[in-house]
């Protein structure tokens, strides 16, 4: 039942009201990015909530390792199908179907009865979540006309920020409080409500909108790309506790022919009928091809570091939950703050060095931890990790926020959407790769069979070890920036409101609209997901 103030939408495409009077299209608003809040909150209050896990389940560290990369590669692996899946049969019908999934996936989590469920559930939980993320700035897009979305997308900056602190600080807090004596599970059962009330709302109040020529569906890229991590990451997962087995080294060797594959499918798919899983044209931009190769490495290095972080301050120095959790505040405050000034003021004035300075100070930061944890061994407070986190937070938030900007500043207009959404997808993949690399650059280094004597100094030797591995990434990502361009150049799109409120806009982004999805995107790469899509949204 429509009002006569509904949002009116048709077959070939959406048609956005700019009637002031019109409240539907802000409860709309409410409805999608309480969704994206969801989503951003989910992965950030897992990490904290692992030790918890492990105790109460049993789960093995590869299990754990899964628990959180399982999520991110299911999430990578459908960003850019769930997008197009809600341009070809409508943004809100896919949205309703994301978030349903997202909600029964979570209570599946909350109610798993071993690792191996739970594992499961989260793979679902990530696969839903890619139908109903990239929706989110669809709807937006589809339901605002242009004059409103700069309000709009602050709006969703700020909820953005507020994900990233409240992650840790609720998994912290609702594992600490043990509400029932379910332990861990109320992070995973509180998406309940929420998903209930988004589900039953979304459907009054959500305009439907589709895409007039969406691509069509790449389900052969799709399946090739998550074969090809599969064969990458189960491995390195799995390796350590197998003894590193040869079948293990054929499947990661096998990984890389994999992929070989999908670059010729690609190609022959982008002459057959030009709708690509990837779009291997891009890669013909030298300041694209850099900027992909710097999302993965970061994804690599953020997937290493959280995951590490929680079971040193945890299971290493023996600490609380809530005390881990509010450890991270200063990081959390320290990455919104640069990420503002950095958009705003630092990179339309200094352009690529701003994200350099970002690189440099994210390693300094490292190397300061490092050194405290060597300093200070057991009995570091959680004051003294306040400097470090804060120069590793000021560096973050000065690469996070302008990088997708950067990276798309010389992509052909035509090719943004297709670019944006293998930006998000590339993010990660890195995230979930470096969540592999746990059982190589920390679980090797601090043995097996440990007296309990033995664990807390093991878990922080491994823990400085893992962080000169991440300083070592972060280096790469400062040269590699060098290919990147001075400063970002602005496509000629997206200022007018016939150019910006048709559906090619919707498919293919607003180069303005940068900003906010790569917030949302940082958000993700910290266990951080994000919403990623024709434009994205990115633990």
């Amino acid at each position: 039942m429509t009002s006569s103030t509904s949002l009116p939408s048709t077959a070939s495409g959406p048609t956005v009201s700019s009637d002031p009077s019109d409240r539907r299209r802000w409860f709309a608003l409410a409805i999608v990015m309480t969704a994206a809040f969801m989503d951003l909150v989910d992965v950030t209050i897992v990490n904290i909530a692992v030790p918890s896990i492990q105790k109460d389940t049993g789960a093995s560290f590869s299990s754990i390792q899964w628990i959180t990369a399982g999520y991110a590669l299911a999430f990578a692996a459908g960003l850019i199908t769930g997008g197009r899946l809600g341009d070809i049969y409508g943004r809100k019908r896919l949205f309703l179907i994301g978030i349903g999934g997202f909600t029964l996936a979570s209570a599946l989590c909350g109610f798993a009865m071993n690792p191996e469920m739970l594992v499961a559930s989260r793979i679902l939980q990530g696969g839903t979540a890619a139908l109903m993320v990239p929706q989110v700035l669809s709807i937006v897009h589809a339901t605002f006309p242009a004059h409103e979305r700069g309000k709009v997308f602050g709006l969703f900056g700020a909820i953005v920020g507020l994900g990233a602190v409240m992650g840790p600080l609720l998994g912290a807090l609702l594992t600490e409080w043990n509400i029932a004596g379910l332990e861990w599970r109320p992070i995973f059962l509180i998406n309940l409500p929420v998903g209930l009330a988004g589900l039953v709302l979304g459907r009054k109040f959500i305009t439907e909108s589709k895409a007039p020529k969406a691509l069509r569906l790449d389900l052969i890229g799709v399946a090739l790309v998550t074969l090809g991590m599969l064969m990458l990451i189960y491995p390195l997962t799995r390796g350590r506790e197998l003894g590193w087995p040869l079948w293990g080294y054929a499947s990661m060797i096998g990984s890389l022919l994999v992929f070989l594959v999908l670059v010729v499918f690609e190609r022959e798919k982008a002459r057959k009928d030009g709708s690509p899983l990837v779009e291997l044209s891009l890669f013909r931009v030298k300041s694209f091809a850099a900027g992909i190769a710097v999302q993965l490495a970061f994804g690599i290095g953020l997937g290493i570091f959280f995951l590490v972080w929680t079971l040193y301050m945890q299971k290493g120095l023996g600490w609380s939950a809530l005390r881990a959790g509010t450890t991270g505040i200063p990081f959390s405050i320290a990455v919104s703050f640069a990420a503002g000034i950095s958009v705003q003021k630092l990179v339309p004035r200094f352009g690529r060095k701003v994200l350099q300075t970002g690189a440099l100070l994210m390693i300094v930061g490292l190397l300061l931890y490092i050194w405290e944890s060597d300093r200070y061994g057991m009995g570091i407070a959680s004051w003294q990790m306040a400097l470090p986190l804060v120069v590793m937070g000021v560096g973050m938030g000065l690469i996070v926020a302008p990088l997708t900007d950067m990276v798309l500043s010389e992509v052909p207009k035509e090719h943004s959407g297709s670019a944006s959404g293998l930006i998000n997808t590339v993010q990660q993949m890195g995230n979930a790769l470096g969540l592999g690399l746990v059982s190589v650059v920390f679980f090797s280094s601090i043995g097996d069979r440990l007296t309990p004597q033995q664990v807390g100094p093991a878990f922080a030797e491994g823990f400085q070890h893992s962080l000169w591995w991440v300083a070592g990434v972060l280096a790469v990502i400062f040269l590699v920036m060098f290919a990147m361009p001075a400063r970002p150049r602005r496509h000629a799109e997206g200022d007018g409101e016939g150019a910006d409120t048709t559906d090619e806009a919707v498919d293919h982004g607003n180069q303005d609209d940068a900003a906010p999805d790569t917030l949302a995107g940082s958000v993700h790469a910290v266990n951080k997901p994000e919403l990623g899509k024709e434009p994205a949204f990115t633990p």
